[in-house]
Formats: structure tokens, C-alpha cells, sequence
């Protein structure tokens, strides 16, 4: 079992310091509006599933979510300059795409098991428009595995012209919308149908994310009949 999961002294302070520093410099280049804060749970872990267009949506969310939570993030971030500094400092956990990398999930589980949220961002990459991809099956592993809700959160505006657009004083506006917490069915996941069932699940999750989306932002999980997926609440 993996040991429990600390945040360093150092990130909990670069935490405090930065937050409301990025929280005043998203106001600054355009209008915010957040919408479900209610459905954040006051305490325990969870999972936090968003979709990803850019680099904005981390910086955004970690910016105004209630509490500081854990992020996993694309291995190559830590090697940009200014970026890898910020990724870093927080205490971001890097992941290599396309992986299969045994301590690094278990460094995920330990978190979760920990009782801290976790931010992941189910597509695995960013889509650089705002339609969705298929979400990889590991985040319904972490779920499976350590057995905690999912809350949902959609986000508009984030594109790769954000920034711009926003020191150009076009005050570009960014939407965030956090749905209510749920719970993947639970059962034996066993054979060959293991892949399958988590692919199933994974994109169960992304329904209840492109549920808060407009249309034009749901990608391949535009619902045409208006359906709500089923889950255990």
C-alpha cells in the first residue's frame, strides 16, 4: 500500500500566495462567472474531471476552486520555461501520455486515499478547440480503485487565444460549472471486459462534464436526444 500522501511545506505556501494572485488576474482580463460551488464537498477526497482545451483550464480552476487540491498534469509541462516553475512550486504531479507508469498511479491513489481531492483531466491532452475527445479508461481506474465520487466541472472560454485576447483588452469572459458529485456503478471488474467496462465508465464521467457544456463544446459527447446519463448518486 502506497504511504500517505503530504503536501511539502513550500507548496502549501506557494498555494496561499498564488491562488488569490491568479484569482485577480483572471478578473482583470475579463468577466468570471461560476456557477454550482454548492456541490463541492466540504471535506473527504474526490475526483475533479474537467475538459481540455489549453493551458487556462488548470490555472482557472485552481485559482477559484474552494480548497487547494492535488493536480496531475502532461510530464512535458515541467520542462517549459515559467511553466514548469509554476507547476512545480504548486506541487503537481507530472504524468508521461501514453505510459503505463505503476508509481505514479500509485502516487494518484495515495492522494485520493489520503482524503484530498484530485483535479485530472480525462482526455489525457488538450484538444485546442473547444470540442471534446474520448476520455482515456485511467481515470476510472483511480475511481475504481479508490473508491471516491467524481464531481464534474465544464468549462467555456479557455481557448488557446485567451491570453491574448485578453492583454489586447478584449476582455475575453470564462465560465466555470461545477456539477454535482456522483459514483460510478460499483462491481467485480474481472477478464477482458476490464478495459471495456472502465472505457464505459470514463466516458460516463465525460457525459456528466459535457452535460454542463454548451453544444458546441461537447465534442463527441454531444447528446442529441437530451439524455441524462444514469449513475449511482
Amino acid at each position: 500500500m502506497a504511504e500517505a500522501y503530504t503536501v511539502t511545506r513550500r507548496a502549501r505556501f506557494f498555494r496561499r500566495i498564488m491562488r488569490p494572485i491568479f484569482r485577480g488576474i483572471f478578473h482583470i482580463l475579463g468577466p468570471v462567472k461560476i456557477t454550482g460551488r454548492e456541490n463541492v464537498p466540504l471535506r473527504g477526497a474526490y475526483l475533479i474531471a474537467i475538459n481540455h482545451i489549453s493551458l487556462f483550464e488548470a490555472p482557472f480552476i485552481t485559482a477559484f476552486w474552494p480548497v487547494a487540491f492535488e493536480a496531475v498534469g502532461a510530464a512535458d509541462i515541467w520542462e517549459r520555461p515559467g511553466q514548469s516553475t509554476l507547476v512545480k512550486y504548486y506541487g503537481g504531479i507530472p504524468l508521461h501520455r501514453g505510459v503505463y507508469d505503476r508509481q505514479v498511479l500509485e502516487t494518484l491513489l495515495s492522494v485520493l486515499r489520503s482524503g484530498r481531492p484530485l483535479l485530472i483531466s480525462p482526455e489525457g491532452a488538450r484538444s485546442h478547440i473547444p470540442g471534446m475527445r474520448r476520455a482515456e479508461p485511467g481515470i476510472a481506474y483511480l475511481v475504481e480503485k479508490a473508491d471516491v465520487p467524481v464531481v464534474p466541472v465544464g468549462i467555456v472560454g479557455t481557448t488557446d487565444d485567451y491570453l491574448e485576447r485578453g492583454l489586447h483588452g478584449k476582455r475575453p469572459s470564462l465560465e466555470m460549472h461545477i456539477g454535482k458529485p456522483f459514483r460510478l456503478p460499483q462491481g467485480v471488474i474481472e477478464g477482458a471486459a476490464r478495459r471495456e467496462v472502465r472505457q464505459a465508465n470514463a466516458d460516463l464521467i465525460m457525459k456528466h462534464v459535457a452535460a454542463l457544456l454548451p453544444p458546441e463544446y461537447q465534442g463527441v459527447y454531444a447528446d442529441p436526444n437530451g439524455l441524462t446519463p444514469q449513475t449511482n448518486e
